[in-house]
């Protein structure tokens, strides 16, 4: 099934996956390729691993590695028994490395096993109405009762993108933890302008999986392709696509501000943004401007000063903001004096 808004059906990209989903930050549904149907996400399941963990544990933890942490097959960290490491460096080799060693660690130390966890991740995944989705591991390995769909999983990144802490290290293009230099695989985040975070994945039954999120002007957007042989190029077709099925917008164009003058000798001062800040409108993105000024200033004022701020608010969330400067001087008004010298 392919579904799109009605006015982009003949622009739309045909992705390499078997399923694929671009959706808005705030939920909207721009881009439907069997969004619906169940399957294998392998490694992109640490996205739901790394919030739960972030929910339900401080990231300057500590975690003691056990041996039952390490040697876990698939991509690692590599972890040793007996090291000790921050819940926060244990994401990081979770997001950047895809450890599988590092899941497990997690997992034990949040919940107590590797069942409580995926317990914890399902409770999660009902609270986020992803009706089409099973967790039964922290790492995305293959395995029974273990599935999700790119509409699912285009919501969870909705959510995890919500997360200040997660949107850091989901951001990370490399650290080192230990002596031990992490590269973020996410290649998106060279290849891809305003790509801010993903998750990638592959088992040889999932095949590629991604999962990003892409910031621009403003708007943020999702995609996700599960099973996608050429998932990099189908990634930035999609956000491309996407993003022109908006408007682009200087809403500071015309904003002008009157202020009354005290002992100056103009009697109102302009106030105008000191930049433009360009942003995509769309019916479904609710742009309000909201600005702070003085209800008067004293004279003398010197143009270019700053008076005031103005932000841009979008469904709700400031995205944006500038300083208001005057546009104009307004001198400090000379009185005459008496005749007598007084």
């Amino acid at each position: 099934m392919l579904a799109l808004l009605p006015s982009a059906a003949a622009a739309a990209p045909g992705p390499s996956a078997s399923s694929a989903v671009v959706m808005t930050g705030d939920g909207q549904l721009l881009y439907d390729k069997n969004g619906q149907a169940r399957a294998l996400i392998a490694s992109t399941t640490k996205l739901m691993t790394a919030i739960v963990v972030l929910e339900n544990a401080k990231l300057n933890e500590l975690v003691d590695i056990k041996p039952e942490y390490c040697n876990i097959e698939g991509s690692s960290m590599y972890l040793k028994a007996g090291e000790r490491y921050t819940v926060k460096e244990l994401l990081l080799g979770l997001l950047l490395e895809s450890g599988n060693d590092a899941a497990c660690a997690l997992a034990c130390h949040t919940a107590g096993s590797m069942e409580g966890f995926a317990g914890l991740m399902n409770r999660k995944a009902a609270q986020l109405g992803m009706t089409g989705s099973s967790f039964a591991n922290p790492h995305g390995l293959d395995a029974q009762g273990h599935y999700s769909t790119a509409m699912d999983m285009a919501k969870l990144m909705c959510y995890c993108m919500e997360n200040q802490s997660f949107r850091q290290l989901c951001a990370t293009k490399s650290c080192s933890i230990h002596g031990q230099t992490l590269v973020n695989h996410n290649r998106l985040l060279e290849l891809c302008p305003g790509c801010v975070g993903g998750k990638t994945g592959y088992t040889l039954s999932a095949g590629r999986c991604l999962v990003s999120c892409c910031e621009r002007k403003g708007l943020r957007l999702v995609c996700v392709t599960l099973s996608a042989p050429d998932d990099w190029n189908d990634h930035m077709a999609l956000y491309d696509w996407a993003y022109s099925r908006f408007t682009l917008k200087d809403v500071m164009e015309g904003q002008c501000f009157s202020v009354p003058v005290i002992s100056g000798t103009v009697e109102t001062v302009q106030l105008v943004p000191e930049k433009s800040i360009e942003v995509y409108t769309g019916s479904c993105r609710q742009i309000v401007l909201q600005a702070e000024m003085p209800r008067f200033v004293f004279a003398p004022v010197n143009k270019g000063e700053t008076g005031g701020q103005i932000w841009v608010i979008i469904n709700e969330k400031i995205i944006d903001g500038c300083s208001l400067i005057y546009a104009e001087d307004a001198e400090l008004a000379v009185t005459a004096r008496n005749t007598d010298g007084r």
